[in-house]
């Protein structure tokens, strides 16, 4: 366990995550705020955006991507090679494209990109278009703190590979069902990440998304993991 300061999340609602670095910088997990029926109103705009990170290309993560970049122009746009094409294409400056396996230093941290199990495309003119590889993203902190962002995915046995690899203390896992995995899944997906902490996301936006974090919380319990879950409602910090 990391002994030095980690960053305050602020949950913005559905799969989208403020986060404030020990330095100050701010970045935000999955740029959805203007169209996001969750996001507080008073949460959708910044004093400053240093960072922006992508998991997949569904409208729901990424749906103001190109105006945020535009309007406050991060020093990085972290998402995979197609989604940062795309986004180049749409002016947007300081992409860092990525793809699994692989690890980059931005803002001080260590970003690395690994499996999730989902697809990945978005619609540009009424047509779909390809976004790559849908993916989960591992934060290492210069302080030793690490912590992960899982997207929208279903449980993987691979999970556990990640929890090996790049220990997390705390991980952002989709709950909602329907399109991704429900609780009980995600509770078995803490037990193979090894977490202290888990904040449930990508949950009651939509009434499809039936899944809550009494349910995960109860299904960790009854797995026996280790682990604390941390509901945050939109516009809650932890």
């Amino acid at each position: 366990m990391s002994q030095g300061p980690r960053p305050r999340f602020t949950f913005l609602g559905h799969s989208t995550v403020r986060c404030d670095l020990p330095g100050g910088e701010v970045i935000l997990l999955e740029p959805w705020v203007d169209g996001n029926p969750a996001c507080p109103a008073a949460l959708k705009s910044f004093d400053r955006l240093d960072g922006i990170f992508i998991t997949h290309a569904h409208m729901d993560h990424m749906g103001d991507a190109v105006a945020l970049a535009k309007k406050y122009k991060p020093r990085c746009v972290v998402a995979s090679f197609e989604i940062c094409h795309w986004l180049a294409a749409q002016g947007v400056e300081n992409t860092f494209p990525m793809n699994l396996g692989g690890g980059q230093e931005v803002l001080g941290m260590r970003v690395s990109m690994v499996r999730a199990d989902h697809s990945s495309a978005l619609l540009d003119g009424g047509s779909l278009v390809e976004g790559g590889i849908a993916s989960g993203l591992v934060f290492r902190l210069s302080t030793g703190y690490t912590f992960y962002h899982a997207g929208d995915t279903a449980l993987f046995s691979d999970m556990q590979l990640i929890g090996e690899l790049y220990r997390p203390e705390l991980a952002f896992l989709p709950i909602g069902d329907v399109f991704t995995m429900d609780a009980k899944q995600a509770a078995r997906a803490c037990r193979f990440l090894g977490l202290r902490e888990v904040i449930p996301i990508h949950w009651g936006t939509f009434p499809v998304l039936t899944g809550t974090p009494e349910q995960l919380a109860m299904e960790v319990r009854d797995l026996g993991a280790n682990c604390t879950v941390v509901k945050l409602d939109p516009g809650d910090s932890h």
